[in-house]
């Protein structure tokens, strides 16, 4: 760790010099408004910048104000977020809008301690919409601020741990810039997502190589560390896309598991993928769809990675003549192409309508 004011000093001023020459022209930078600055963070949760800006850009056209946003419906928040993934993100930036208008008169809190009072804000997002929009001195530590700072300091402790974030943000108090906080977690959050990178990091020409202990004791590959690994679950699905006179029947999933809010097809999961429908364990629906439709033909079955989850999906296409045919369905309605196209769905049911010429 660095000793002394005056090498604290040496460190914001590298910082900052490297920040103004190799920043990211970004939209959420060139503002102080606390709702862009609150929506680009929690876009940018799990997001690649990349991915992020466009979704940005529709939900700041969409709904420029926490008011406009407060006031939309949750379906249609979510049919704007399809594709992000991890939709209790929107959900709960959602619920938030909501909050801000009904407990806080439609302004933002002002600081990291009252932020974090509000739904889907952890200790990093309200401490970067604080620090951002409100020139709080409190540093916003990120993945990419550990990486840097366990490389540059020699941090061996596990980031998970509770040892770790203590450790980490103890350091980070001590270096951030009293007088321009903003700027500096902007800036360490950008050095470690452009020159501090997770694999092959630009040591050769970066600005701190003569004081980084990963670089002169060559670890940059063992830091930061980090124990826990993630377990990943297996799952199997098998959807009937069941069409009627180009109409197909979908519903809203409901309860806690994943897709919260978002519109898929009737469904049953099993234990292992299956090759023909009399290994199926059927429900009611399924079963009503099978007694009345014709499959259409023997589905492929597509892989769906998630954070936690690695899904095994089968789309079994069912056709039905007659809409007098139509079996009961508790939930389902029958949706026209043009509906679907505007309901939030997964994007890999999206994905696959499109792929069989639906949408």
């Amino acid at each position: 760790m660095l000793s002394d004011q005056l090498q604290i000093i040496d460190f914001n001023k590298r910082l900052k010099t490297w920040y103004i020459q190799n920043h990211r022209p970004l939209p959420w930078r060139e503002t102080r408004d606390p709702y862009k600055i609150w929506l680009s963070e929690i876009i940018l949760q799990q997001t690649r910048v990349a991915q992020g800006l466009p979704y940005y850009e529709r939900f700041t056209e969409t709904y420029p104000t926490v008011s406009d946003l407060a006031s939309a419906e949750e379906k249609d928040v979510l049919r704007l977020w399809q594709g992000l993934g991890y939709y209790s993100r929107a959900r709960n930036m959602h619920y938030t809008a909501r909050q801000i208008m009904t407990e806080f008169g439609g302004s933002f809190p002002s600081t990291a301690a009252r932020l974090s009072k509000l739904k889907g804000l952890g200790h990093y997002t309200a401490a970067a919409v604080a620090s951002f929009a409100f020139d709080e001195v409190i540093p916003a530590v990120d993945g990419n601020v550990y990486r840097v700072m366990a490389r540059l300091f020699g941090i061996y402790t596990d980031i998970l741990s509770n040892e770790g974030k203590k450790e980490f943000t103890e350091t980070a108090q001590q270096l951030i810039s009293r007088e321009d906080p903003a700027i500096y977690n902007q800036a360490m959050i950008e050095f470690g997502a452009l020159q501090c990178v997770p694999v092959s990091p630009k040591c050769d020409v970066c600005t701190f190589r003569d004081m980084c202990y990963a670089n002169m004791h060559n670890k940059q590959s063992e830091l930061p560390v980090k124990l826990k690994k993630v377990k990943v679950r297996s799952r199997y699905f098998n959807y009937f896309i069941t069409e009627c006179e180009h109409k197909i029947a979908m519903k809203e999933r409901l309860g806690k598991d994943i897709w919260k809010g978002l519109y898929d097809f009737p469904m049953t999961e099993t234990s292992h993928e299956i090759d023909t429908l009399d290994d199926l364990p059927v429900n009611q629906a399924v079963d009503s769809i099978l007694r009345t439709g014709r499959i259409r033909n023997v589905p492929k079955t597509y892989t769906h990675l998630l954070t936690h989850q690695k899904l095994f999906v089968r789309f079994w296409w069912i056709d039905i003549t007659n809409d007098a045919d139509l079996p009961s369905m508790d939930g389902y309605h029958f949706y026209d192409t043009d509906e679907v196209a505007n309901l939030p769905k997964p994007i890999l049911v999206d994905m696959v309508l499109k792929e069989e010429g639906y949408l």
